[in-house]
């Protein structure tokens, strides 16, 4: 009796956990095809071509307005799709409407504006929020932290499988290590409760948890921010503790935003944005903060020079003189 083919979405996740995908990409990638298919009424994607593609693509554009990185992002999955799932590539030039990208330019606390939001936070939450400030991380590589990769002796953090899938060494603040040496005891201490208690291991990146077997229930491979909560692997179907949630945090800043009354519309991610305007009003080189940002292009770092707190181009007003 011949076995049935797994579906094509079930296809698209096997790949993707293959090739060691984000359990967040995966998501995304998956919800993309579904919606790619459900447009062209349930017909079947080898059905499906450069029309069929090219007319989605549109209509996100067109009809949803979505933004260019969201557009980019669709086409994504639908060629990582043809490609490694239907095993055809798409060799050819796409026609659709492409989402205009905006140029806009990020949102930027003063130094002062800084001291008031971290004030208005309390506990993990607020130390999370002087390591995006003083080492310049996403969201994603702070709460992703392990043990493992904060250097006390070197002041150093290391960020592993940042975005690009790169690794780079930035700055641990001299200022904030008593307490993240005090994160790292209320860490240890929930880590000896879940070795107690059974529970699975921590997550291991990649193809680590086989190659290691011992490795995710060993104190340097933990989260340093744990969640609160454990809760059940939607790949392993384990039960164990992740880290603490990115939600969890951009809602302690928006909130901590409101009572420091700072009138401009503050997330996780203008930390990072504070971080590289005020090393370069340090006077740190545009490059060293390319560096420690982890930016592939200088270009893309070039973008904090006209946020400067000079004005515009650092033209001076007449009214002012």
């Amino acid at each position: 009796m011949k076995q049935a083919q797994p579906k094509v979405l079930d296809q698209l996740r096997t790949v993707l956990r293959r090739k060691h995908y984000a359990y967040r990409t995966e998501q995304a990638y998956v919800d993309w095809v579904r919606r790619f298919i459900v447009f062209h009424g349930m017909r079947h994607p080898t059905h499906l071509g450069q029309p069929e593609i090219e007319a989605f693509l549109t209509h996100l554009a067109v009809q949803l307005q979505v933004a260019s990185a969201t557009q980019n992002q669709a086409l994504n999955a639908i060629a990582f799709f043809y490609k490694h799932v239907l095993g055809q590539p798409l060799d050819f030039d796409l026609n659709a409407i492409r989402a205009r990208r905006p140029k806009r330019l990020p949102t930027v606390l003063s130094k002062d504006e800084v001291q008031a939001l971290i004030a208005c936070l309390s506990g993990s939450s607020q130390l999370m929020a002087q390591l995006m400030y003083g080492s310049g991380l996403r969201i994603s590589e702070c709460v992703r932290l392990r043990v493992k990769d904060v250097d006390f002796a070197q002041s150093q953090i290391m960020v592993r499988d940042g975005k690009g899938g790169k690794d780079r060494p930035t700055i641990l603040p001299e200022a904030l290590a008593p307490s993240l040496r005090n994160q790292l005891v209320r860490a240890k201490l929930i880590h000896e409760q879940d070795l107690k208690k059974g529970l699975a291991g921590v997550f291991m990146p990649n193809a680590l948890e086989r190659k290691y077997p011992h490795a995710s229930r060993e104190w340097v491979w933990q989260w340093v921010f744990p969640s609160s909560r454990v809760a059940t692997d939607p790949r392993a179907g384990l039960t164990r503790r992740h880290h603490t949630s990115r939600s969890a945090l951009r809602k302690a800043v928006s909130r901590a935003a409101v009572l420091a009354q700072i009138d401009k519309h503050v997330t996780p991610h203008t930390l990072r944005h504070s971080f590289a305007t005020h090393m370069l009003e340090n006077g740190y080189d545009i490059r060293t903060v390319q560096d420690l940002l982890g930016h592939r292009h200088v270009s893309t770092t070039m973008i904090y020079t006209h946020v400067l707190n000079r004005g515009p181009l650092a033209v001076r007003s007449p009214l002012d003189s």
